[in-house]
């Protein structure tokens, strides 16, 4: 990240060079006139170095402006959108070199064309304000860039798994026992477990956990499930066994306060979701479930009950382990939420592996797809008659698009309660003789087949049953075109 000694060297070239060229003195007219060499003047527009005193009282002099006014980190209103951004939180906080970016190539760029990376980050910001991006939003859509560069896989994090599963000489058999990571945190982390207290805040509705650092105390809602339990147990020892000190202190997505608690809470579900679904044991029950010849969706349901963990946590784990281990690279991971019957259906988690997968979410407030297998198991649930229906179901279907892609989708609902929305998790994986070989069932004439599209607005799919709005922007692009053949028509004198 940009330390604030480089912001500063930074600020300061950039409005040395603009007075400058405002004043109408080349490199070597501005040097000569200080008394510095044409080098070491470039190196300070160019935020290498930061001149001493008496070069800086020199430089005003010739400039003609006060020694306090070249210093201060105000530019002038034409690049003062690089200073809010040399400024702001997300470049200071942002750890470039997590990506393979040289903070001082950062620099340089920006020290290099300063009127175009102004007008760069000008549109960045509109952008932002008009479809009313937050800095959450760029450091969760930075996470998921991070987690496609490596496929999902971290092998560092596995093996932190392993090491501290030998450590503490844990049973690491499924179902993993919860009340393991319950001792280490007592007996090793000092921690307070309290079952009790945070069932008396009945407005926070959702929170199932909330640490207090000061008591070194976690309290937990009542009448979690042992999956819930667990993950939350696994994920507080990850915080202290890995010692990633910025961090949330609710289980909830609660306001970001940094890319590094971003990173850190994603670290640390890393961890517990390998900690309570062992590696080497998943992978050979994945291998046995893929060669089924058919579809069994009871061998998907007795995976589920065999690690006694939540459909999310499971189907999020699986994107961890098909890339490395069975060369499918490219899939998506989407979560949608309802929050009862009346409300629509929330795209709250998304991940694409290799490239931008159909489908994907939008801004647009449009209508999703209702042939997605992930919104008609939720409506199916809906449709069950109450206290007869399931608590979740899980189905196959390949999903046929426009562009001529099709996905193997597998999804798992949950019905919604008083406190918790109605959720469908879905892992897509592209159709290809790749996937036929690593899926014997993929042929399986029992697996829907659907064409499907991206959503009602856009979909041109004739007299679909389930669509909840009319294709107005297929309608627009057809009045559009007419209008262009038109004009053109004329023009050519036709």
């Amino acid at each position: 990240m940009l330390s604030h000694g480089q912001v500063v060297r930074l600020i300061f070239g950039l409005k040395l060079r603009e007075l400058r060229q405002e004043r109408g003195y080349t490199p070597t007219e501005l040097a000569r006139a200080c008394d510095v060499s044409v080098s070491y003047l470039n190196e300070i527009e160019k935020g290498k170095k930061y001149p001493k005193a008496d070069k800086i009282l020199s430089l005003s002099k010739v400039l003609d402006v006060s020694y306090d006014q070249l210093t201060s980190l105000t530019l002038s209103r034409r690049l003062e959108p690089i200073s809010e951004l040399l400024q702001s939180d997300l470049l200071k906080e942002f750890p470039l070199e997590m990506f393979g970016l040289d903070p001082l190539r950062i620099v340089e760029l920006i020290a290099n064309a300063p009127a175009k990376m102004n007008a760069f980050i000008s549109t960045l910001f509109e952008i932002g304000r008009n479809y009313e991006m937050r800095q959450e939003h760029f450091f969760l859509a930075a996470l998921r860039s991070f987690q496609e560069m490596h496929d999902n896989y971290f092998e560092e994090q596995e093996q932190d798994v392993r090491t501290f599963t030998v450590e503490h000489k844990l049973n690491a058999t499924a179902p993993f026992d919860r009340s393991q990571l319950e001792r280490v945190l007592i007996e090793k982390y000092g921690y307070t477990i309290d079952r009790t207290a945070l069932g008396e805040y009945t407005n926070l509705g959702r929170l199932r956990s909330v640490f207090q650092p000061k008591a070194n105390r976690l309290l937990l809602r009542p009448g979690l499930t042992g999956a819930q339990e667990g993950f939350v147990l696994g994920r507080e020892v990850a915080f202290n066994y890995l010692n990633l000190r910025e961090r949330p202190y609710v289980n909830a997505n609660f306001p970001v306060r940094s890319f590094e608690e971003v990173l850190n809470n994603f670290r640390a579900s890393y961890f517990a979701g390998a900690l309570l679904m062992e590696e080497e044991t998943l992978v050979r029950d994945l291998q046995r479930f893929f060669a089924a010849k058919k579809w069994e969706p009871t061998l998907l349901l007795d995976l589920l009950t065999k690690y006694d963990v939540s459909p999310e946590m499971f189907m999020q784990r699986i994107t961890n382990l098909l890339p490395r281990h069975f060369g499918l690279q490219s899939l998506f991971f989407l979560r949608f939420d309802q929050a009862n019957a009346a409300a629509g259906y929330k795209l709250t988690k998304e991940l694409h592996l290799s490239r931008l997968h159909n489908p994907h979410g939008n801004e647009l407030h449009e209508h999703y797809c209702r042939r997605w297998i992930s919104l008609r198991l939720l409506s199916e649930l809906r449709l069950q008659p109450i206290g007869t229906s399931p608590n979740f179901t899980l189905g196959a279907q390949r999903s046929h698009y426009p562009n001529n892609d099709e996905y193997l989708c597998i999804t798992v609902a949950r019905a919604g309660s008083a406190t918790e929305p109605a959720v469908s998790v879905t892992v897509g994986l592209l159709c290809d003789d790749n996937l036929r070989q690593k899926i014997r069932f993929l042929d399986d004439p029992a697996i829907l087949h659907r064409e499907v599209n991206e959503t009602c607005e856009r979909c041109t799919i004739p007299n679909c049953e389930v669509r909840a709005a009319a294709p107005v922007e297929i309608e627009r692009r057809q009045h559009q075109q007419a209008l262009e053949e038109a004009v053109a028509a004329l023009v050519n004198g036709a």
